[in-house]
């Protein structure tokens, strides 16, 4: 069985008309490899029609909601105001861990994205940014665990996603160094 998904791209001028959005198909491919079911991407304009996509959306029983576009500083980019009140609990460090991959990948503007990702019901909510570099680098982030959490939203066993093993600790100084292992 697998679990449905849903993408929504906020974008005034995609919405419009003057250009297609790359971003939506990119994240349906992306959750599509995941092992998720998901429809061709909702594209509307920022704010209100957002929140009211990502709503629908959980209404209609997605696991997992990712959008895209939005996050950004202008007056119009609306996208995290719109989610916040729709989730039942924040999951921060989804949101941050996509800025700091950012930031480390040499893209410093990274950090000024708002994204939230959170709970709503039973569904993951993740905004991530409007640019095809950000949403590659959001994916990056998080394909190793998107799949735990969506499970883990409703409750399912923790599967232990760490080697068996993991490598000894090393000192900054060995790191330095280029000491061994």
């Amino acid at each position: 069985m697998t679990l449905p998904a849903a993408v929504v791209v906020a974008s005034n001028r995609a919405a419009a008309g003057v250009y297609e959005d790359t971003t939506g198909p990119l994240l349906v491919d992306f959750l599509t490899r995941l092992g998720f079911s998901c429809e061709p991407p909702t594209v509307v304009p920022d704010g209100a029609p957002v929140g009211a996509a990502i709503s629908a959306a959980v209404e209609g029983g997605v696991r997992v909601v990712l959008t895209t576009g939005g996050t950004g500083l202008t007056p119009t980019d609306r996208t995290p105001d719109v989610t916040r009140p729709l989730l039942d609990r924040e999951v921060p460090g989804i949101a941050e861990a996509i800025r700091a991959y950012g930031v480390a990948q040499g893209i410093p503007t990274a950090a000024l994205s708002r994204g939230l990702a959170g709970v709503a019901g039973d569904c993951l909510v993740v905004n991530l940014p409007g640019s095809r570099g950000g949403v590659k680098d959001a994916m990056a982030v998080l394909e190793p665990l998107l799949i735990h959490a969506v499970e883990q939203v409703v409750g399912s066993d923790h599967i232990s996603t760490r080697p068996s093993s993991p490598p000894p600790l090393r000192s900054s100084a060995e790191q330095r160094r280029g000491d061994p292992e």
